[in-house]
């Protein structure tokens, strides 16, 4: 196991060095220059602009500015914003509301989208099966945007249950709302998949044998049929937890949550490669973290797994 782990570790340096590299040159590459969209006007004194294009060594060739970067992330520093402000501390600003927010719709999507899928596939051809696949086919098609306009409507101002706006004063309550926004399209594919996941399981030769032997439906449902279907909407979990961080943007901005997808948009827009590379870095670390979880957790939902 610790072997592993290991290799899993060394493997994930590369991969950050390629992101990094490749989110640094799509950057790099955007028109426009960084020192005069700080300096203001169209107008700027070609001197002010010059200064600024050297303080923040904006004149270096691409590979020294990338090294440089790379070097201070090694050491903890995330660099600096043109306009000054340190990315570290942007980031510990903007990232705890992104964190809540993915986590939230994890969890919606998963204790939602499970129970639904597991009812589906025990009720499968029958109404509710019907109702379930009616409505995540729903879900599927109507875009993010629309969802989060419509429950803002419907369930904030109608209603009243839950807060229309973001307020860090409302606590949960204010993420319960966007979380499921933000949850809707995974859920959808979570319910389906585990509807199918567990009815091929159930028609496996062990569930059959289990059901020979007289044991209770419950316990071959649960112990020999979930457990097995689970391992596939384990992987779609792992891996949408990185999608749900970099893809809030959308219900951030529905919602006006200060994140991070709303900072990374405007720093595209400004030039800002610091701030952009250093939230990437962050999201693919998230990304790889939420893998290795992934695959600790096969071991434990299937014994025969094991890791070397």
């Amino acid at each position: 196991m610790y072997r592993y782990l290991a290799r899993r570790l060394l493997q994930a340096i590369p991969v950050l060095i390629g992101a990094t590299l490749l989110i640094y040159l799509m950057v790099y590459l955007l028109p426009g220059d960084p020192a005069r969209s700080l300096a203001g006007d169209r107008q700027s004194d070609p001197t002010v602009v010059a200064m600024l294009r050297e303080k923040y060594h904006l004149d270096d060739p691409f590979l020294v500015q990338y090294w440089n970067y790379i070097t201070g992330i090694v050491q903890g520093d995330f660099g600096t914003t043109v306009r000054g402000r340190d990315v570290g501390d942007i980031m510990a600003e903007r990232f705890p509301w992104t964190v809540n927010l993915a986590l939230t719709a994890i969890v919606i999507e998963s204790v939602v989208g499970i129970i639904a899928g597991i009812m589906a596939a025990l009720r499968r051809g029958k109404f509710f099966d019907n109702l379930v696949l009616i409505a995540t086919l729903m879900l599927i098609s109507i875009p993010t945007f629309v969802t989060g306009f419509i429950l803002q409507l419907l369930v904030g101002v109608e209603w009243g249950v839950l807060p229309v706006s973001f307020n860090e004063d409302d606590g949960f309550k204010a993420y319960i709302l966007p979380g499921y926004v933000l949850a809707s399209l995974s859920l959808a594919y979570v319910t389906r998949l585990m509807r199918t996941s567990l009815a091929e399981t159930m028609r496996t030769d062990y569930v059959r044998t289990a059901v020979a032997k007289g044991l209770p439906q419950q316990r071959v449902v649960l112990r020999h049929g979930v457990r097995n279907a689970l391992i596939p909407v384990i992987t779609f979990l792992g891996a949408d937890l990185g999608a749900l961080m970099g893809g809030a943007i959308i219900t951030e901005r529905i919602f006006n949550i200060p994140g991070v997808g709303g900072q990374l948009a405007q720093s595209v827009y400004l030039r800002e490669r610091p701030v952009v590379v250093g939230m990437v870095t962050a999201l693919v670390l998230i990304y790889i973290v939420a893998n290795l979880l992934v695959d600790m957790l096969y071991a434990v939902l299937d014994p025969r797994i094991r890791y070397e």
